[in-house]
């Protein structure tokens, strides 16, 4: 018998349908840390691999995240048997004459990050953290949250970690300066768009962030917070907004759109529906909300997402530390126990009662203007048409921001090699080339706009050469159409959907003049040249490149580019195998009439929300 990777997974074989069963699923998942804790509980290790911050950070992460699990559990009435641990962990972290002290903030730092899981734990469990330390703990405790507190956090959802501290000092009769806990609630305010949406920070980005952090957060304030009666209710009301489009961002099996960075925290994206619950908000009938909340978990228990001994991994659908960020230590994925907020809620409560509904999804697309995506459900699947946003600063940043579609079953693919253009799996993305080695892609835009359910945008991926491309639904098809003016001679490659590669390349793959064919056990992917112009290939991409699945097909198009102005029109789309996908790949879409189009972006054309800020470099 050979090792299945899958059964290390602590959620595996979890039925995730009832209360218990969550319950169940968070204790299993917090198993497997408990022998990395440190001899004084204060730091928790789990591999060599690093991250941006010191080493006493991410032991901090180690130990804190799994509080955002824990706290909701015991809050609830769960038993949990390790609090001693924690307390002496408390009580040694804080301690700057203990080796496991973890070192004083003095500025921006990733403590500040940390320390919110702790004033979210002495607000909801003073009983158990705070009042059974010794007074000289107990002044450590608060003068380590009082220190960090004063220095300048992020300009982003971090501002909420110090709210959230504040919230835990507050509950325990620790003195501080109240004027720093508004100034943050006022600039967390200037993030807000409308109809439910923030930024997060002055970027030109909208990403999970809003869901598993700007509206968590707030959703949290608004429960636990006193005396701030017309800011609970108004996070309340955005919420409920914000849970009417959201839900677009996970297909109907639970899957959620792959898209942006910090994915290895993977079901947090659930916390959206936790909290929700956990603030009494009713956005959509509790049937659904408690549906998309248990669908999720049960997406991520069908993913070899852990290591062999049970401990969460950096990655997404499995080990993957191509796809990681910066800033993700070895503990980091367990922001993702963010998801088991509604365990603080009673087995009476409407959230566990409600019988579990499926989610109410249509063919019709969705166009959502404040990030800049048209959302396009199919069974197992929504794709988002996405321009309109960019990252500059996180390592593969263009993959995670930039693409032009993006998938909750397909997910997206990093590139590993930049000096191999023939190699490059570009799913999603038009890849040019000017010496045969190097490749641009989309990476911003100077302009990006919206008109009914179609997307525009023009970019640069080089300064004398232009790109302007049309996103368009086509269900279950969709359509770019990209009009390129360059002084010089290009190679281009255009990427449809990655799918699961199988072993001895059992699958099937259809490589014909103007388009492309990949057929494996689980999907069928296509793309087509609907002008004629390029050679389809079914590409094998690099290990390990996709999110979702280790080994992929690409479909791709590929053709030179001559010097002056192409129109490269396409259309892509992908399916599980069968009579739906079959009879797609018989009726591509035709080839759309640009000039209606231009008029069309003429007459209505907005700006998508997320370019409305400056670039930054």
């Amino acid at each position: 018998m050979t090792y299945d990777p899958l059964s290390a997974n602590p959620l595996h074989g979890n039925p995730l349908q009832t209360r218990a069963d969550v319950e169940r699923g968070l204790q299993d998942l917090f198993q497997p840390l408990l022998p990395y804790f440190s001899q004084g509980g204060a730091r928790v290790r789990l591999d060599a691999a690093a991250a941006h911050f010191d080493r006493a950070a991410a032991d901090l992460e180690g130990f804190a995240r799994p509080l955002w699990g824990l706290t909701p559990l015991a809050a609830g009435g769960g038993e949990f048997g390790h609090w001693e641990l924690y307390r002496r962990g408390l009580a040694n972290g804080t301690n700057p004459e203990h080796p496991e002290y973890w070192g004083a903030v003095n500025s921006t730092d990733q403590r500040m990050v940390e320390l919110a899981a702790i004033g979210f734990t002495m607000r909801l469990l003073p009983h158990l953290v705070w009042e059974p330390l010794e007074q000289k703990a107990k002044d450590n405790l608060a003068a380590y949250l009082k220190h960090a507190r004063q220095f300048d956090y992020a300009d982003n959802n971090w501002k909420f970690f110090r709210i959230l501290v504040d919230l835990g000092l507050e509950e325990c009769g620790v003195d501080f300066d109240r004027s720093l806990t508004e100034k943050y609630l006022e600039e967390l305010d200037g993030f807000y768009l409308g109809d439910g949406w923030y930024r997060d920070g002055n970027v030109r980005r909208i990403d999970h962030y809003i869901p598993f952090a700007m509206h968590f957060y707030g959703l949290i304030y608004s429960k636990l917070a006193r005396n701030d009666d017309k800011r609970a209710a108004a996070y309340k009301e955005r919420a409920a907004l914000f849970a009417k489009d959201i839900q677009h961002w996970f297909d109907d099996e639970g899957g959620t759109l792959a898209f942006g960075r910090s994915l290895t925290y993977r079901f947090a994206c659930a916390g959206i529906w936790g909290a929700l619950a956990f603030a009494d908000i009713e956005a959509l009938p509790w049937g659904e909300i408690k549906g998309h909340f248990l669908r999720h978990l049960r997406w991520w228990s069908q993913h070899p997402i852990a290591n062999r001994d049970g401990v969460l991994s950096i990655g997404y659908g499995y080990p993957n530390l191509f796809m990681s960020e910066g800033y993700n230590s070895a503990g980091s994925p367990y922001w993702a126990l963010k998801a088991f907020l509604p365990l603080a809620l009673p087995e009476d409560h409407p959230f566990w009662t409600a019988e579990e509904a499926p989610a109410r999804f249509t063919d019709e697309p969705v166009p959502l203007r404040h990030p800049g995506m048209i959302m396009m459900h199919t069974t197992g699947n929504v794709v988002a048409l996405s321009s309109g946003q960019q990252n500059w600063q996180m390592r593969h940043g263009s993959e995670k921001y930039a693409k032009f579609a993006y998938s909750s079953r397909y997910g997206f693919s990093v590139e590993v090699d930049e000096r191999a253009y023939n190699m490059g799996a570009f799913d999603g993305a038009l890849a040019l080339s000017d010496d045969g080695r190097h490749f641009r892609v989309r990476e911003t835009n100077e302009v990006a706009q919206i008109a009914g359910n179609m997307l525009f945008s023009r970019w640069k991926p080089w300064n004398d050469v232009t790109v302007e491309t049309w996103l368009l639904p086509a269900h279950p098809w969709h359509i770019r159409v990209h009009r390129i003016t360059t002084p010089r001679a290009l190679h281009g490659t255009e990427g449809g959907f990655a799918i699961a590669r199988a072993d001895l390349n059992a699958d099937t793959c259809i490589d014909e003049p103007s388009r492309a064919i990949a057929k494996s056990q689980t999907d069928v992917s296509a793309i087509v040249d609907l002008g004629g112009k390029r050679e389809g290939r079914a590409h094998r991409a690099y290990p390990n490149t996709n999110l979702i699945v280790a080994k992929t097909i690409v479909p791709q198009l590929r053709g030179e580019i001559p010097a002056g102005t192409t129109v490269l029109v396409t259309a892509a789309m992908a399916l599980p195998p069968g009579d739906a996908a079959e009879a797609a790949l018989n009726q591509p879409p035709a080839a759309p009439d640009l000039s209606e189009i231009e008029a069309l972006f003429a007459r209505e054309g907005v700006d998508v929300s997320a370019i409305l800020v400056p670039e930054r470099f």
